[in-house]
């Protein structure tokens, strides 16, 4: 999985000019269209602090979109290997997820030293991110998973991926405040049933505020993609066959 992982990055990074200032240059154009948008063009923003507020909603939302996107079609891109060696089904969305594993860590640095830039503190308090990043990796794996297994079964489910990544970009407050919509029990409501609104807003609760997430729920979260990932993992061991015939026909 590993040495797979790492194959791509070379692979990816030598496909471009630019090769890995791309890890940082993409997410960093990202945040720059926002912030043109939603501040200078529609006024709408909070000045400085509606720019950090974007690097962390998006630098956070880019490891989810891109690698439930690429892991979902690691299996159906991998037909050439799953043809002539009858191997895990799963190692293949764990290389992809594992190369943006590498490529976020760098991703996260770099949002630290923004964070830090535009003058927010440095505390203990941001060592409360490491739990939350632990949730969003296993929910990470999760979906990856079953988007992997589903365009196995049908490649139409790729397109449904894509379109479902836009609607996470547009509920799930990254160019917009969850916390500033006025009504106290709308934002309890998202919070609840969108686990990726809950996870941003974790982000720029801890990196911001410097205020400790909501441990129940992000429990919850946890456990809840565990037993996402555990029925996965026995269901695409099952069906290891039927997947490589999917796969090859």
């Amino acid at each position: 999985m590993d040495i797979q992982a790492r194959m791509l990055l070379k692979s990816d990074s030598q496909k471009m000019k630019l090769g890995y200032f791309w890890w940082f240059l993409e997410p960093l154009m990202w945040v720059g269209v926002f912030y043109l948008v939603f501040e200078i063009v529609l006024k709408r923003g909070r000045g400085e602090e509606f720019l950090v507020f974007l690097a962390c909603g998006k630098f956070a939302f880019i490891w989810f979109s891109r690698t439930v996107a690429q892991a979902s079609r690691s299996i159906v891109y991998g037909k050439n290997l799953i043809a002539k060696i009858d191997m895990p089904k799963t190692l293949f969305p764990m290389a992809a997820i594992q190369e943006s594993l590498y490529r976020q860590g760098a991703v996260y640095c770099l949002l630290f030293v923004i964070v830090a830039a535009f003058g927010y503190p440095v505390s203990w308090a941001w060592f409360w991110l490491l739990p939350v990043l632990g949730v969003y990796y296993l929910m990470i794996v999760a979906c990856s998973f079953v988007g992997a297994y589903l365009v196995c079964i049908m490649r139409d489910f790729e397109k449904f991926i894509g379109l479902g990544m836009q609607f996470l970009l547009f509920t799930s407050g990254i160019f917009w405040d969850v916390r500033g919509i006025g009504n106290e029990h709308q934002t309890e409501l998202i919070l609840a049933f969108n686990p990726i609104a809950f996870i941003l807003d974790a982000h720029r609760q801890i990196l911001m505020h410097q205020s400790a997430p909501d441990m129940l729920h992000l429990t919850l979260l946890g456990l809840g993609a565990g037993a996402v990932i555990t029925c996965m993992v026995s269901l695409m061991r099952k069906k290891s066959r039927y997947l490589a015939v999917k796969v090859l026909t």
